[in-house]
C-alpha cells in the first residue's frame, strides 16, 4: 500500500486529513481482532487461490484448506461451548467473511460445511442429533451437503418435489425423487467429498382415516456415500455439476433418491416431529409460519454473503484506486503524463463506489449485530427474527449486485491490465457472480422485502375499510398533484436562482438527504399499496395477476428501501468517528453516497415533483465538487480497508507500476534536459 508520506504534496489538503489506522479500526468494527486473525490466515499462500488451477486439483486444495482450518484455527466459534465452540455467532461470521480474500471457493465451501450442513443439524435438530451427528460435522469427519435446492425449484423451496413418506410399520421415512426436476442440484460437497447430506423434502404421513397428509418441507439427515470407497450408498445417485463460471474449488453436484429409507430419529425434528404411530406434531401450529421459522434459522448464509461481497468490493477498489494513483496516461499542460485518478471521469467511476463500499460496510456491521443478538438469545423473539430476516434479505441483494458492478468497473478502469488473471479482478468477478443467485435469488429476496414493507405500511395505517383506502388514495393523489404543480416547481427554481450556495447547502444537509431518500421509499410503497388494494376482493387468479402486474414496482421499492438502510447506517457510523479530519472526509463521502443515489433516480424525483430542474442540476454539480475534494484522500480511504499486498495479490497494486512510471518520467526528463529529445512533427515549421 502507498502511505501518506509517500504521496506527493499535490494530493494533500489542509482542511482535512484521514487518520488511516484509526479509520481502519473503525471499519473493522466490533470484531476487529477476529477479522485480523482471519486475514492473517489468508495471508498464508497455502490458503490462497491459484489462478488457472485445474478444477479437480482446486477442489482437493480447498478441502485440504478446510481440514487445516479445523486443525489449526478457531473455526467453530458459532457452535456450543460444550462441543468445542464459543457460542459466538457474529464473531464466527466475521471471520468466515474474510476468507474471500484468500479464495472465494474457500469461503463458500466453509459456509457449506459449517454454515449450512452443520448449522442445520444444530438449529433444526434436537439434543439427540447434536449428540450423535453434530460433532463429526463440526470437525469435518463427515463432509456434508445441504440438499435444499432442486433443478426445478430454486428459491421456491416450499414447492420442492422430493418426498419423505412415513412408514409406521418400520418407523422409517421413504425418501424419494419422483421426477427429474426434483433432483437436488448445485450442492456443494455433493459431487465428490460429501458423505452425508441434510435433505429437505415434503413430509407425508397417513391420517387416522387413511388419508395422506403433506405437512410441508422438513429436513432429514441422510448418509449418501461410503466414507471409505466414496461410492454412493444404495438408492442414492448423482452427478457432478462439472466446470462452472466460477468457484471451481467447490465440488457442486446433483443428488437423487430412489426410495431410500431414513430412520425416524433422523428427522431433524425441532419444529416438526412424527411419533412412532405416525402422528405428526409441531410447536408451531400454522404451516406457513412453521416453514418460514425453519428457513429463518439458516439466515446466516445471507448474512455472510453480504459481508463477503462487501469485502470483495473493497479488494477490487483497493487494487483499482492504487493503480489509478500510480498509472499515468495522456500528457498534461507541462508535458508530463497525468495520473489516472486525476482525470475527472476516472474519479466519477471509482469514488462513488468507494462511498458505496463504506455504506455497505457499516450496514453489514449492523446486520451482524442483529444476527448475534438473535442467535445468542439476547434478543430472540418472533419480531426480532422477522426483522433480522428482512434486513438480511434487504442487504444481501444490494451488496452482491454492488460487488458485481464494482468489480467490473474496477476491471475496466484498469484497462488491459485489469483483464490479466494475475491482477485478480476477472477472477473475483467470476467467483462472485453466483452470489447474486444463491442463498436466495436477489430479485426474489427484494420481493420478500417489498411484501414486508407493504405489511408494515398496512399495519401502520390500520386500514379496515374501503373508505379508509379511498381516503388514502385521495390523499396520495392530492400529494402528487401538489408536488407536480408547476407553481411549486417554479417557486423552488426561483429560490435557487442567483444563489447556488443555498441549494448546495440544502443538498449537503443530512436532513435533506434523509428526506429525499425516505420520501421516495414511502411514496413508492404507498403507490404500490394503493395499486394492490383491490386484490383483497378479487378471485385468487385475478389477485395474482394484479400482483404480477405490479411486481416491478414492488422490487424497485425494496431497492429504494435498501439504499436508505445503507445511507442511515453510514450516517450513524459518522457519529462515532472522533477524529475531526477523518469525520470531515467521511461526511463528504457519505454525502457523495447519498447524492449519487439521488442522481441515480433523478427521473423519479423530477417526475414526482420532489426536485426542480434547477436543483436537479445542482445535484450533479455538487457531486463533481465532492469528487474534487475527496480525490486527495482516495488512497487513504482504500488503505483503511486494511488489506495489504498479501491480500490484494495484484501486480498492478504492488508498487511495480510506480517504479515503471518513475523510470519513464526520469528517462523523458533526461531526454529533454540533454536536448536529444526528438521534436514532435507538429512543432516543426515547414
Amino acid at each position: 500500500m502507498t502511505t501518506t508520506a509517500e504521496r506527493p504534496a499535490s494530493v494533500r489538503t489542509a482542511d482535512a486529513r484521514v487518520d488511516v489506522p484509526t479509520l481502519e479500526q473503525h471499519l473493522l468494527g466490533r470484531y476487529a481482532d477476529l477479522r485480523r486473525s482471519a486475514r492473517a490466515i489468508v495471508a498464508d499462500p497455502a490458503f490462497q487461490k491459484i489462478e488457472g488451477q485445474p478444477y479437480a486439483e482446486h477442489r482437493e486444495r480447498v478441502l485440504t484448506q478446510l481440514r487445516r482450518l479445523v486443525a489449526e484455527t478457531d473455526v467453530l466459534r458459532a457452535f456450543p461451548t460444550a462441543l468445542g465452540g464459543a457460542d459466538d455467532h457474529g464473531g464466527s461470521l466475521a471471520r468466515f467473511e474474510e476468507l474471500v480474500a484468500g479464495d472465494p471457493s474457500l469461503q463458500i465451501k466453509a459456509g457449506v460445511q459449517w454454515g449450512l450442513f452443520a448449522s442445520a443439524i444444530l438449529h433444526l435438530g434436537t439434543a439427540d442429533h447434536h449428540e450423535r451427528l453434530l460433532r463429526d460435522a463440526m470437525f469435518l469427519q463427515v463432509p456434508g451437503a445441504f440438499a435444499m435446492t432442486e433443478t426445478g425449484h430454486g428459491s421456491d423451496v416450499a414447492s420442492i418435489g422430493t418426498t419423505a413418506e412415513y412408514d409406521a410399520a418400520t418407523q422409517e421415512f421413504v425418501l424419494h425423487t419422483p421426477f427429474r426436476g426434483a433432483w437436488k442440484d448445485y450442492l456443494g460437497n455433493a459431487a465428490t467429498h460429501g458423505t452425508a447430506a441434510v435433505v429437505f423434502a415434503q413430509l407425508i404421513t397417513a391420517a387416522p382415516g387413511g388419508e395422506r397428509v403433506n405437512h410441508g418441507v422438513h429436513a432429514f439427515y441422510v448418509p449418501i456415500r461410503d466414507a471409505v470407497t466414496g461410492e454412493f450408498l444404495p438408492g442414492v445417485g448423482g452427478e457432478d455439476d462439472g466446470f462452472k463460471g466460477g468457484l471451481n474449488g467447490i465440488d457442486n453436484g446433483r443428488l437423487w433418491f430412489d426410495h431410500v429409507r431414513v430412520p425416524r430419529r433422523d428427522l431433524l425434528n425441532r419444529y416438526g416431529d412424527v411419533a412412532a404411530d405416525g402422528t405428526y406434531s409441531s410447536p408451531i401450529e400454522n404451516p406457513g409460519r412453521r416453514f418460514f421459522t425453519m428457513l429463518g434459522t439458516l439466515v446466516q448464509g445471507r448474512v455472510s454473503l453480504d459481508g463477503a461481497a462487501t469485502n470483495a468490493s473493497k479488494l477490487a477498489l483497493a487494487i483499482a484506486v492504487t493503480y489509478a494513483n500510480q498509472r499515468r496516461q495522456f500528457a498534461g499542460a507541462d508535458d508530463d503524463e497525468v495520473v489516472l485518478l486525476d482525470h475527472g471521469e476516472h474519479q466519477r467511476r471509482l469514488l462513488p463506489l468507494v462511498a458505496e463500499a463504506y455504506a455497505s460496510t457499516y450496514a453489514h456491521e449492523e446486520l451482524l449485530a442483529a444476527f448475534d443478538d438473535v442467535f445468542s438469545g439476547r434478543a430472540d423473539t418472533p419480531a426480532t427474527r422477522a426483522d433480522l430476516e428482512t434486513l438480511a434479505a434487504t442487504l444481501k441483494p444490494t451488496s452482491t449486485w454492488t460487488a458485481m458492478r464494482t468489480i467490473q468497473t474496477c476491471r475496466e478502469a484498469c484497462g488491459g491490465a485489469g483483464f490479466l488473471a494475475e491482477n485478480r479482478l476477472v477472477g473475483l468477478h467470476q467467483d462472485l457472480d453466483v452470489y447474486v443467485t444463491f442463498e436466495g435469488d436477489n430479485t426474489v429476496l427484494y420481493q420478500l422485502v417489498a411484501k414486508r414493507l407493504l405489511g408494515d405500511y398496512a399495519k401502520g395505517l390500520k386500514l379496515h375499510s374501503a373508505g379508509d383506502m379511498a381516503r388514502l388514495v385521495a390523499e396520495r393523489a392530492a400529494d402528487a398533484a401538489l408536488h407536480r404543480t408547476p407553481l411549486v416547481r417554479a417557486a423552488q427554481t426561483i429560490a435557487d436562482v442567483g444563489d447556488a450556495r443555498r441549494s448546495v447547502g440544502q443538498l449537503r444537509d443530512e436532513s435533506t438527504q434523509r428526506q429525499l431518500l425516505t420520501d421516495r421509499v414511502e411514496t413508492m410503497v404507498a403507490e404500490a399499496a394503493a395499486a394492490l388494494a383491490p386484490a383483497r376482493s378479487l378471485p385468487p387468479a385475478a389477485a395474482a395477476a394484479l400482483f404480477e402486474a405490479h411486481q416491478h414496482e414492488l422490487i424497485e421499492a425494496a431497492r429504494a428501501h435498501a439504499e436508505r438502510v445503507q445511507w442511515e447506517a453510514f450516517t450513524r457510523a459518522l457519529a462515532t468517528v472522533d477524529d475531526p479530519g477523518t469525520r470531515r472526509v467521511l461526511t463528504r463521502l457519505r454525502d457523495l453516497f447519498g447524492l449519487t443515489l439521488v442522481e441515480r433516480h433523478l427521473a423519479w424525483y423530477l417526475i414526482h415533483g420532489r426536485l426542480s430542474a434547477g436543483r436537479a442540476r445542482t445535484v450533479s454539480s455538487y457531486i463533481d465538487r465532492l469528487l474534487v475534494r475527496l480525490r486527495p484522500h482516495a488512497q487513504d480511504l482504500v488503505d483503511a480497508f486494511g488489506y495489504g499486498p498479501e491480500h490484494l495479490r495484484a501486480a498492478i497494486a504492488s508498487g511495480a507500476e510506480q517504479v515503471r512510471q518513475e523510470e519513464a518520467r526520469a528517462w523523458n526528463r533526461a531526454q529533454r534536459a540533454s536536448g536529444e529529445a526528438a521534436v514532435p512533427e507538429r512543432h516543426v515549421r515547414g
